[in-house]
């Protein structure tokens, strides 16, 4: 297994997660448990995705895209342009 990325939150990790896995890699989330210990501080380099040698390109190149991604234009509201609410 190798350790792809580093999310900056757990909201993150978990949604990269479920995207991972959506797309047919099988991801696992390390440090998921320390992140309550630390309370409100900024802990950098806690969670990490891993997965299988063999996937590892693929996931990388997803989160890459997914990081890469801007709001469609027109789906953002007047008052907060270049935000995207779901």
């Amino acid at each position: 297994m190798q350790r792809i990325y580093e999310p900056a939150s757990l909201l993150e990790a978990q949604m990269l997660l479920g995207m991972l896995e959506n797309e047919g890699v099988g991801a696992h989330l390390t440090g998921r448990d320390l992140v309550g210990g630390m309370g409100d501080l900024p802990a950098m380099g806690l969670l990490g995705l891993l997965v299988a040698d063999e996937q590892a390109d693929y996931a990388r190149q997803l989160i890459g895209e997914y990081n890469a991604a801007l709001p469609v234009s027109g789906d953002e509201p007047d008052s907060f342009p270049g935000v995207l609410l779901c």
